[in-house]
């Protein structure tokens, strides 16, 4: 018997395991492989009842896109990428939800990578996700390996740097000022009279967040002409054990009257301590975090803290790279800077001496 062109094209449409392909849904929808093939790439220039038909179609035979098959005929992946420092932190995790939620909703996936704050780890994870063809790329911070830099500039793909407004030179940033978060935060205990303040921060080596709360904290004492002596300034991980247990030694023995808390974990962690060892917060001793984590206003005291727009940045980020690579030019304007808000609850009083 003679094979048709149609039949062989059939034949090679299934050609992966006898999955259907586009011809397939086409011959279903009763419309050409290049009017399918336009659906899946630019749908808006599909008539809605033509959309329907391949929609019908592509549902019935499970039929799967080949996006990867796609971006190695220079076609876009529908694929983003976003490095993150850690998947471990509440912020965090609120960001990522949000720049998920407003890529789904433009048709595109999230391709998700942590370096745990080891650049080097960074720029196998950049190469990694260049291999499989991400459209955009979103990295948090502006420390960054400049061998990873320099490889997302060299591919010419759509990046943004997220959570600091003061981003990498030439790539656009979306975030807060982290040293004025943290002046603000300290002022507020400064104006409640105390001066026996504490300073409770990670290691900042590789932590640009970190690096200019830490900062902004120590401008707003010294302005103040305040001084903090090296046994209340240590560093602490973001980690609650840790937190309660530095927390605990500094409290035993000559305590301050206030802690600022690099972020919201670690001033859990103090209050923690403080309950453990009887001392009243905020009577005896008042702490303050940043970030205003869920769970901040539940924890007893409500901790005061400032509220950093987590799902604002991550919507943001997705709505630019969407905007840059549907060729909306210059819808990614740099250093991008959101508010914050102060969020005054009951983790703070006047000092006690």
């Amino acid at each position: 018997m003679n094979k048709t062109p149609e039949h062989a094209a059939r034949k090679r449409s299934r050609s992966r395991k006898g999955a259907p392909g586009i011809l397939d849904v086409a011959l279903r929808a009763g419309v050409s492989g290049a009017t399918v093939s336009r659906y899946f790439n630019n749908p808006d220039v599909v008539r809605p009842d033509t959309r329907v038909r391949i929609e019908k179609a592509a549902r019935e035979l499970g039929y799967i896109r080949d996006r990867i098959a796609g971006a190695l005929h220079g076609k876009m992946s529908g694929s983003v990428g976003l490095i993150v420092p850690t998947i471990d932190h509440a912020i965090f995790s609120e960001l990522i939800e949000a720049f998920s939620d407003r890529l789904h909703q433009n048709d595109r996936t999230m391709l998700i990578a942590s370096h745990n704050y080891d650049l080097e780890r960074e720029v196998d994870i950049v190469r990694s996700l260049l291999e499989r063809r991400i459209d955009a790329v979103a990295l948090v911070g502006r420390d960054h390996s400049s061998a990873a830099v320099e490889m997302l500039k060299v591919r010419g793909i759509p990046v943004v740097t997220l959570w600091n407004a003061i981003g990498v030179q030439g790539i656009p940033s979306i975030g807060t000022d982290n040293r004025q978060v943290a002046i603000d935060i300290t002022e507020h205990l400064i104006r409640l009279g105390h001066r026996q303040i504490a300073l409770l921060f990670p290691d900042t080596q590789f932590n640009d967040r970190a690096r200019d709360r830490k900062t902004g904290a120590l401008q707003a004492l010294k302005s103040a002409g305040i001084s903090v002596p090296d046994h209340w300034n240590l560093p602490c991980p973001y980690d609650m054990a840790t937190a309660k247990s530095v927390a605990i030694q500094l409290l035993e023995n000559n305590p301050p009257t206030a802690f600022v808390c690099g972020n919201d974990i670690i001033a859990h962690g103090v209050i923690h301590a403080a309950t453990r060892l009887g001392i009243k917060v905020p009577a005896q001793v008042s702490v303050v975090g940043i970030g205003d984590f869920r769970g901040s206003s539940a924890i007893e005291p409500p901790l005061t803290t400032v509220r950093l727009p987590a799902c604002r940045i991550g919507q943001l980020a997705a709505e630019a790279l969407i905007d840059k690579l549907s060729f909306r030019d210059g819808a990614i304007r740099p250093d991008h800077v959101l508010p914050t808000q102060l969020m005054l609850r009951e983790s703070t009083a006047r000092a006690c001496r």
